[in-house]
């Protein structure tokens, strides 16, 4: 039998995959490891273009100017700052807000809310009732005929009165006239009366006029619903006032007004006659005279102080009429 050897060459050319398969490996938890180990490993999840945009946390901070950080502040300061609250404005007109109360504090304490012009502008003349406020006297009243004093300040813009803590009237101003809707409700929110006004007439109101252009007033009747209700006025042909005087429910109530009707002299008073303080009661048939001035405004006679100088009064007065307006009845 022939043996047969193999070369020394080949021999360890088979023992060496067996010795690296048996030989153990030794894993490294070095915090630094072989830089071309790092190298040579692979994450399937970081790529190249990944960290190519990345920023460096090398790079030195940008210096700014004076100027740019002045610009910078200014620009944070301006998007923290509040937007200004938007102007009151009612008609095209700049108003400002305000109040009154009277009456003692409790269930009949009264407070008024309002606003007015902020510039003062002259209410229309022939305008039935003409609203301001007092701000000496903390109230809101209405203004006699005539024109107004620039400093007055003139009710423009949405009103209401609250009576102990409820509503119980609601309206708008225009220019010192009462203007569209207007409310009144018992503080049980119970509707008492509804009138709509249009610059200070009544819109249901019978308006006469002295010429055909409609430019010369000659008397405003009210009427809301068919009944006589609210501030009556008529005129002389010269445009001067004549009378003046309220109705409410049908019936003339309160003070009736004269006047002397003098060209040059802006509504000066002559008779003033009182009716009953309420339209809800029996009307009365023949007013008092309370008061009477003279031609020259000087005050005659007053019935409630009990002054009486009619006997050296001007004799030579020129008579008017006194017979008693608005008793014109829609046909």
């Amino acid at each position: 039998m022939r043996s047969t050897r193999l070369p020394l060459v080949g021999l360890f050319a088979l023992l060496l995959p067996l010795t690296e398969a048996c030989t153990r490996k030794t894993v490294s938890f070095s915090s630094q490891p072989n830089a071309a180990t790092l190298l040579a490993s692979t994450d399937s999840l970081t790529t190249a273009s990944d960290t190519a945009g990345a920023p460096s946390l090398t790079n030195k901070r940008v210096a700014l100017t004076k100027e740019q950080e002045k610009a910078a502040k200014a620009k944070a300061k301006a998007e923290q700052r509040k937007p200004k609250k938007k102007k009151n404005i009612f008609m095209g007109q700049p108003i400002k807000k305000g109040f009154a109360k009277s009456g003692p504090k409790g269930k009949n304490q009264q407070i008024e809310i309002f606003y007015y012009l902020k510039n003062f502008q002259q209410p229309n003349p022939y305008a039935p009732g003409r609203y301001i406020y007092d701000a000496s006297k903390h109230r809101v009243y209405k203004a006699g005929p005539g024109e107004l004093d620039p400093k007055s300040l003139v009710l423009h813009g949405p009103y209401k009165r609250l009576k102990g803590g409820k509503v119980v009237e609601t309206g708008f101003y225009a220019v010192g006239t009462r203007h569209l809707r207007w409310e009144k409700t018992t503080p049980d929110n119970i509707l008492q009366d509804k009138v709509h006004y249009e610059m200070g007439f009544p819109r249901d109101a019978v308006i006469s006029y002295y010429d055909a252009e409609h430019k010369h007033l000659k008397e405003v009747i009210p009427y809301v619903n068919g009944e006589l209700e609210g501030d009556y006025v008529r005129y002389n042909e010269n445009g001067q006032r004549e009378w003046d005087g309220q109705f409410e429910n049908g019936k003339k109530v309160g003070l009736w007004i004269n006047y002397w009707g003098f060209r040059n002299l802006k509504d000066r008073r002559h008779y003033v006659y009182a009716y009953g303080e309420s339209g809800y009661e029996p009307e009365v048939a023949t007013p008092e005279l309370v008061m009477e001035y003279n031609r020259n405004g000087v005050l005659i006679f007053d019935k409630e102080k009990g002054y009486d100088k009619r006997g050296t009064a001007d004799a030579g007065a020129d008579p008017v009429d006194r017979r008693r307006p608005g008793n014109t009845r829609r046909k």
